[in-house]
């Protein structure tokens, strides 16, 4: 079960909800696979940060012509 399927269980429960807030969150990561997801789709794998794109190999390929970026090959 992931943390937001967790989450939705103890949303409606104050006293829990805090608690599960304060154990059970996600660790904030400096560094990684999972530190960078794509913006549009959120996969983690293949994503292209340089010039602060953060979009995955495969949604750069179909917004990348929206962006300013031409085939010149």
């Amino acid at each position: 079960m992931t943390f937001e399927t967790s989450r939705k269980q103890v949303e409606r429960k104050p006293g829990k909800l805090s608690r599960f807030n304060k154990f059970c969150s996600p660790k904030k990561r400096k560094f990684g696979k999972t530190t960078h997801i794509c913006r549009r789709c959120g996969k983690t794998s293949g994503v292209i940060v340089k010039y602060g794109l953060l979009y995955c190999r495969q949604c750069f390929r179909d917004e990348a012509y929206k962006i300013g970026f031409r085939k010149f090959s």
